[in-house]
This record gives C-alpha cells, structure tokens and sequence, in this order.
C-alpha cells in the first residue's frame, strides 16, 4: 500500500508528536498535514509544531499544512486519528471526507475503541455496538470497522502550550488489526513508523494489549483527575494504590470474561506504575484544561461490559458515577 499522503486528525499530544517525527523523517517521501483546533492550530500555523523529546534541550521545529476543515484536504492513504473516544463520534463527518476506498485508519485510542466487536471471535459477541462509543453509529457507518488498525499507545505526551507537544520517555505503539491478521496494510505502517523513529510492535491479540492497558487506563486517569494528583502521588499513598489493584482487578476480570488473555497482573501492572514518576494522567490534563473527560471508553465501558458478562464491578462503578459527577461540575459554566 502506498503511503504517500498522511493526515493526523487530531494533532494533540500523541497526534503532534507523530505528526513531527513523520514530517521530519520523511518530508522528502511524504506529505503530512494536521487537522486540529483553537490556539493549538493558531500557533502551528505560525510558528510550526514544536516537538520536545524526552530529554531534550531544544525543541525540534517543523512547518506542515495544518487546518481544522478536513474537506480542504484531498483524500488520504492513511489517516491517523488522535482523538479521544468521546470525541471521534462528532469528527465522523470529517473522518470520511479524507477516505477513499484504500484508506486505512490508524486509530490511537484508550479503553475499549467503538470498532471493538468488529471480526471478533473470542467473546461471543462479534459486530456488537455501542453508542455510548458510537453515537448513532456515525463511526461505523462512516469511516467503517473495516477500515481500522488498533493501535495502544504506550508514549508519556503532553500540550505544554499551544504548538508545542512534550514526551516523557521513549514510548513505543501496538498495531494490530481487528481480525488478528498481520496483514501488508499493518507491515507497511510498521516500517512508516519505524522509518520516522517511532517505537512498534505488532500483534495479533490486539483486544489482549487494549485490557492490558485499560488495567492503568481505568484506575489512574480518573482517581488522578478526582484527586488532581500525579502518578507519583498516587503510588506513594498506600490506601489509593490498593483501591487502584481492586479497579485493575475488575478490568482483568471483564477482559477475561470477554475471551482476552490479560497476561499481566495487578502487582506487575502497579510495579509498572511506580517507575513512571511525576507525570500527569490525560484525564487530569483535560481536568485542569476545563475540557471534557474521556470517560466512556475508559471507566463506563468496564461497567457495561461487566454487565454484559456478568462480572461484578463494585469499584468501578462507584469510581464512575463519581469521576461523571465530577466532569459534569468541569464543564458547568461559570455564573
């Protein structure tokens, strides 16, 4: 498949620093643009996007065509959407006008994706949907399950200021595709990402590395956010950790429960944690930017689908209806 024409839609954390790194390494080769919004657009278009590895002293400037009206883009080889799952419902529309028919979609995600269900043969519930995930099923009439490749993404990032993205380590990408197949699409993304610099993996149990994550997912990013505390805080706090393992032991459970093989534990998944120092979970970034939480995918996806499975989620539900309150009180106007 040729990859000539790229578009990150979505150009935030993960989506600007791949759009750097993309457009850096392989300018000559290819053409990168960006779809994004507000003073974030405003200061790539004058200034550029502005990439601040890990460790580094300086960022790495870079000029590409950025907009926040897809249709001014001509159709794409490869979309790669850094969207949260709450927000790629509305931005179906803009998706679809960058598709043709050999596009594929590279979608960075947390929690459980809305294409989920697609070709899924472990859990008993394959084409499932849910709108809470796909309102109307925009996404799946409109961009189409088919079309996807998984991705989990394992890369510390941040906005540190309009333009201007900040890793925290050297993180690395899984890619896989929703049937299990290690296709020729998903190679030829592989050796796109790694001509630009960018750790991945492929796999073929995509659904078993999205529950590995979500164990973290799940549990940090909205006791974060209800505590405004940094993933050092919280491990350093003995009764928070432990209502950390009960979460990560639900999601385990609902995963497995689901046909997943979530080959980590909780004591491995917490001990991951503590090396991960003063960084703050996106949701608690999105907190503190008055913007809406990504709630959903991450805490009410576990809810629902321990329901669907019969497994219990005490925890979890009380972390949600608190975290829900909460982004209510977040995006409540000021009188």
């Amino acid at each position: 498949m040729p990859l000539k024409n790229i578009c990150i839609f979505g150009a935030g954390a993960l989506g600007g620093a791949i759009a750097s790194k993309f457009a850096l390494s392989l300018g000559a080769e290819v053409t990168v643009s960006v779809v994004a919004r507000g003073a974030h657009l405003a200061a790539i278009r004058g200034d550029g996007l502005r990439l601040l590895e890990a460790g580094a002293d300086a960022p790495l400037i870079v000029k590409l065509r950025a907009t926040d009206d897809p249709r001014e883009l001509p159709p794409q080889d490869l979309v790669i959407t850094g969207l949260k799952g709450h927000q790629l419902s509305a931005a179906a529309q803009g998706i679809g006008h960058l598709l043709k028919d050999s596009t594929r979609v590279m979608m960075i995600l947390n929690g459980i994706p809305w294409w989920y269900f697609h070709r899924d043969q472990d859990s008993g519930h394959a084409e499932l949907q849910f709108d809470e995930l796909d309102e109307g099923g925009k996404l799946w009439r409109l961009v189409g399950p088919q079309r996807v490749i998984g991705c989990v993404a394992h890369q510390g990032a941040e906005v540190s200021k309009p333009g201007e993205v900040r890793l925290s380590n050297k993180g690395h990408f899984i890619l896989g595709e929703a049937s299990g197949e290690i296709s020729a699409d998903l190679r030829d993304i592989e050796s796109l990402l790694q001509r630009a610099d960018i750790g991945v993996k492929l796999s073929s149990r995509i659904r078993d590395d999205i529950w590995s994550k979500l164990m973290g997912n799940a549990s940090f990013n909205p006791i974060s956010a209800l505590t405004r505390s940094l993933m050092s805080d919280l491990m350093a706090d003995a009764a928070i950790t432990d209502q950390i393992g009960k979460v990560m032991k639900e999601v385990k459970a609902v995963g497995e429960a689901l046909g997943a093989n979530v080959g980590m534990s909780v004591e491995q998944r917490l001990e991951q944690a503590r090396q991960i120092g003063p960084v703050r979970t996106s949701m608690l970034q999105d907190l503190l930017a008055g913007k809406s939480l990504e709630i959903a995918p991450l805490v009410g996806m576990v809810v629902s689908l321990g329901r669907l499975t019969a497994t219990p989620t005490p925890v979890s539900e009380t972390i949600l209806a608190l975290v829900s309150q909460l982004d209510r009180e977040n995006c409540r106007p000021a009188k």
